[in-house]
């Protein structure tokens, strides 16, 4: 048995790890070894757990948690992810157009200021977990909601993120509802305006995109893509309404694409599965794929 020369492997480990070291020094975007400059992505993952116990306290607690001292607690893990978020958008705010010697006041501001609308984005969840109950027949209850439905995660991580997309956070809300998308395989793009009393069902592939605008009392199904018409522009296209209206009190079934800025689709309808939509439709229509033959052999099935 020919023995292993540990002598060559070291020296062949040495080489390679040379040769990725000297690729660094390209000056390329990814070639930064300056990492306490850079977000950081777990502790973001980290403030999103933690504020899923400020938003459901009953639900999301550590082990510590007494209910005799419920103020103190929830006190003390407030000002925790209050210092752990202002560290971390004090970072991302060197890419906006704020000047350095002002971005740590700035990061400040924005931080009271989200945490001061957790309320509101409370509120809001209030009404989704409302709409998730009535309209889910398999739902007991909204403590099974919460601790279950992946559409009420996506949706209570969106409301979060949504609001530090609003106070112009760069790269923190994505961080955000990518950790929600990889959980559920909902994405949801942060600056979607989304109303209330929105209800996600099974969700498993739906598309959100970031210019849409949803109204209240929308119910949509796995596969739904809320999308643009185009993005072979690529940059050319930022700023831009690309995505589609839905107006309130709307339902989408499962495999449906609705596509562009330009496409509204009026309040009160049925939107069918996998109906292709890339134009507006009116109030209170029925929009449906004409029924298809299957063929099996000399028998014929309509569905």
């Amino acid at each position: 048995m020919e023995l292993i020369n540990n002598k060559a492997i070291e020296e062949q480990v040495a080489a390679i790890t040379d040769s990725i070291i000297n690729d660094y020094n390209k000056d390329r975007d990814i070639d930064r070894l300056d990492f306490y400059a850079s977000v950081d992505k777990y502790a973001v993952v980290e403030i999103v757990k933690k504020l899923r116990r400020i938003v459901y306290p009953g639900f999301y607690r550590d082990n510590a948690y007494y209910i005799y001292n419920a103020r103190n607690n929830v006190a003390a893990l407030i000002e925790d992810v209050m210092y752990r978020l202002h560290r971390q958008i004090s970072v991302v705010l060197k890419y906006s157009d704020i000047a350095p010697e002002d971005i740590e006041q700035e990061a400040q501001r924005i931080t009271l200021e989200f945490f001061a609308r957790i309320p509101e984005v409370r509120a809001y969840l209030d009404t989704d977990l409302q709409a998730t109950l009535d309209g889910d027949p398999a739902a007991q209850n909204k403590d099974e909601i919460i601790f279950a439905y992946p559409g009420i995660l996506a949706i209570t991580v969106y409301r979060m993120a949504h609001i530090l997309y609003e106070l112009k956070v760069p790269l923190i809300p994505r961080i955000m509802t990518e950790y929600a998308h990889n959980l559920t395989g909902i994405d949801i793009h942060p600056g979607a305006t989304i109303g209330k009393y929105f209800f996600i069902d099974h969700g498993t592939g739906i598309v959100v995109g970031e210019t849409t605008h949803i109204g209240d009392h929308v119910k949509v199904y796995q596969g739904v893509t809320l999308g643009a018409l185009s993005t072979r522009a690529g940059q050319k296209l930022r700023g831009t309404r690309r995505h589609p209206t839905i107006e309130d009190n709307v339902t989408i079934y499962s495999g449906a694409s609705i596509l562009g800025g330009d496409t509204v689709i009026g309040h009160d309808s049925v939107i069918g599965s996998n109906a292709f939509i890339t134009f507006s439709v009116k109030p209170n229509s029925r929009i449906s794929i004409k029924n298809q033959e299957l063929d099996f052999g000399d028998q014929e099935y309509k569905i």
